[in-house]
C-alpha cells in the first residue's frame, strides 16, 4: 500500500482576503472560493485555506518549483514581500529561499538543476 501523489494541504487563517491577495501576487492561481474557504493552485497542486484561528506555522515548510529561481525572488521582492533569506543552497541540497505567508506558514521556493 502507497499513496501515488500528494495532491493539496489544507489550511487555517485569519484573514481569507489578505490570504488570497498574498497567494495571487505569488501567481498562484484562484480556485473556488465560497463562505469561510478558498483554493487556489500551482498546476494540478491545491492548497486550501478555512477560515478559523491559524494553528501555528512552525515546522511547516510547502516547497514550490520555480523555473529560474533568481528571476522569481527578484519578482517577490518587487511585489513588496520579504524573503527569510536570499537564494542559496538550501535544505534539500537544491538553490532555495523562504518566504512566510501571512499566518506564518513557510514556502520554500527551489530551482533544481
Amino acid at each position: 500500500m502507497k499513496p501515488s501523489s500528494i495532491s493539496g494541504l489544507t489550511y487555517q487563517v485569519a484573514d481569507l482576503a489578505r490570504t488570497a491577495e498574498f497567494y495571487q501576487a505569488l501567481g498562484f492561481r484562484p480556485g473556488r472560493s465560497e463562505e469561510g474557504r478558498m483554493t487556489c493552485y500551482v498546476n494540478w497542486f491545491w492548497l486550501t485555506f478555512v477560515a478559523g484561528e491559524p494553528a501555528s506555522g512552525a515546522g511547516s515548510t510547502t516547497y514550490l518549483k520555480v523555473e529560474d529561481l533568481d528571476a522569481y525572488y527578484q519578482g517577490v521582492l518587487a511585489a513588496g514581500f520579504r524573503p527569510e533569506n536570499k537564494p542559496a543552497r538550501g535544505r534539500t541540497g537544491n538553490r532555495e529561499f523562504d518566504l512566510l505567508d501571512p499566518d506564518g506558514y513557510r514556502l520554500a521556493f527551489f530551482e533544481k538543476k
